[in-house]
């Protein structure tokens, strides 16, 4: 089922907090799935204290499902959590004033085992695929776009299309299940660890359709008038934030770190492909670039998933990006 962002789940959560903090220190409250990526960059910024090099206490709040830590965003718990800019549009469309900043490019991919036939978007007709996140994913949404432009495949008509559970679908495609599986990037990342490859990606169709380059579908967001309100301290958050990217893009230490503390489960070799995907997908762009290429597969994404999708927005809602970020800040 589509990504809902509110809705009346609640849920128990677990948090941990920053240390050493001044008092004078602003706290920002993020919400995360427990066995969320997005802990890995959290984890960073508190055990290396980048919250506290720039002015501000992060509390993390971890929750079992997205649902729950929609409900604790909408009700004020939380400050801040992680989703994609679709659904900000969507929302700002409907009146609500949450805005995003930019987190990872990282998409999903269709994959297959190394020897399979199938090598290019051209070639994924008449075949057993499964989708894992839904009729609605985004990155099914650009693939489908993408081959019926360039290749002139229906890909949800001309194939037996399995949806579900993105560990289930990853462990049916290591059965030879399926011919092929579009899953998210960390299940991928743990398929070619064991040998299988990329066929496309969310990111070569956004490619294919006009983008200039990476486009990060995943960002934190926040309400733009608290954000407006504590101005530097988001701004310190976004810098903590970066500071971790870095520490992550260049320290194998701190991905070890990650990995002896039980923030990262995978053993060996999966290790190592989570880490260079994970740096595949650090944006390198400015937040402009990026808002330039999300206008252009708004329409895109707009046509093929519908009002379903988008709800009333008809293009991308001017302050989807935080102001503060398309200004050079």
């Amino acid at each position: 089922m589509r990504r809902k962002l509110f809705s009346a789940i609640a849920a128990v959560t677990l948090s941990f907090a920053g240390t050493a903090a001044s008092e004078a220190a602003e706290t920002i409250r993020i919400g995360s799935l427990k066995f969320g990526t997005v802990n890995w960059e959290l984890g960073t910024i508190v055990n290396n204290k980048f919250d506290i090099k720039h002015g501000i206490t992060l509390e993390v709040l971890q929750f079992a499902g997205e649902d729950a830590s929609g409900v604790a965003f909408r009700s004020g718990d939380v400050d801040v959590i992680v989703t994609d800019w679709i659904e900000v549009a969507r929302l700002r469309a409907e009146g609500d004033d949450v805005t995003f900043a930019p987190y990872s490019s990282s998409t999903g991919a269709i994959m297959v085992k190394a020897d399979s036939p199938l090598q290019s978007v051209a070639d994924l007709k008449a075949i057993k695929l499964a989708v894992a996140g839904g009729p609605l994913d985004k990155g099914w949404l650009l693939l489908q776009a993408h081959a019926k432009k360039d290749a002139g495949i229906d890909l949800a008509g001309d194939n037996e299309i399995s949806y579900g559970a993105p560990p289930l679908l990853a462990e049916k495609l290591r059965q030879g299940e399926f011919d092929a599986a579009l899953n998210f990037w960390h299940f991928n990342a743990r398929l070619e660890a064991d040998g299988f490859r990329k066929v496309i990606g969310g990111g070569d169709a956004a490619i294919a359709l006009g983008a200039s380059g990476a486009v990060s579908m995943l960002g934190y967001v926040f309400r733009e008038s608290w954000a407006n309100e504590h101005r530097a301290a988001v701004l310190g958050f976004i810098a903590a934030s970066k500071d971790a990217k870095e520490l992550l893009r260049t320290s194998d230490a701190e991905w070890d770190r990650l990995h002896a503390d039980g923030a990262i489960k995978d053993e060996g070799k999966a290790l190592t492909t989570l880490r260079d995907r994970y740096r595949d997908g650090i944006p390198a762009r400015t937040v402009k670039e990026e808002q330039a290429d999300a206008q252009k597969l708004f329409s895109v994404l707009a046509e093929i998933g519908g009002e379903k999708l988008v709800g009333k927005a008809t293009a991308l809602p001017d302050g989807t990006y935080w102001s503060a970020l398309t200004n050079g800040n």
